[in-house]
């Protein structure tokens, strides 16, 4: 196995592989990018160490806002934009590889040409819109990784 902690799904501790691997990676990477920080960050307290774990605390406590990489003007101006965008990236780190939508699910809904709600527990359990579940519905079988599109 190879793959830098941290960004690996959690599939991969049970060698169970499908195509949804690289959904997870790519909320790690959304996040990061919104957050101004790694995921993993050792400067950190240890309670605020792991991205994700600060993440999920912060949605639960309805702080958000406060993970907006404050070094960034755009990310500030841009605040509620960027929780929206913190919401996809949540959608794509479902620890649940079954409940993570597709890459072009994501791509279709970062165009325009689909959308998602979210629910209070959003990281846990997402509810995908009409639009979105009838282009995105398909059974994920483990060792299938994606090929082209």
């Amino acid at each position: 196995m190879r793959g830098t902690p941290g960004y690996m799904a959690p599939e991969w501790l049970s060698s169970v592989i499908t195509d949804k691997v690289d959904d997870y990676s790519f909320g790690i990477v959304v996040l990061e990018i919104l957050c101004g920080r790694k995921n993993v960050d050792g400067t950190q307290q240890e309670e605020d160490r792991h991205l994700l774990s600060l993440f999920r605390r912060k949605q639960e406590e309805g702080q958000l806002m406060d993970l907006v990489d404050k070094c960034s003007e755009d990310m500030q101006s841009n605040a509620a934009e960027v929780v929206e965008m913190m919401k996809i990236a949540a959608w794509c780190v479902q620890t649940e590889y079954g409940r993570r939508p597709s890459m072009s699910t994501v791509v279709k809904v970062l165009e325009g040409s689909g959308d998602f709600v979210m629910n209070d527990n959003f990281l846990n359990e997402l509810t995908v819109s009409d639009a979105v579940v009838a282009t995105s519905t398909s059974t994920v079988l483990p060792s299938l990784l994606s090929g082209p599109r």
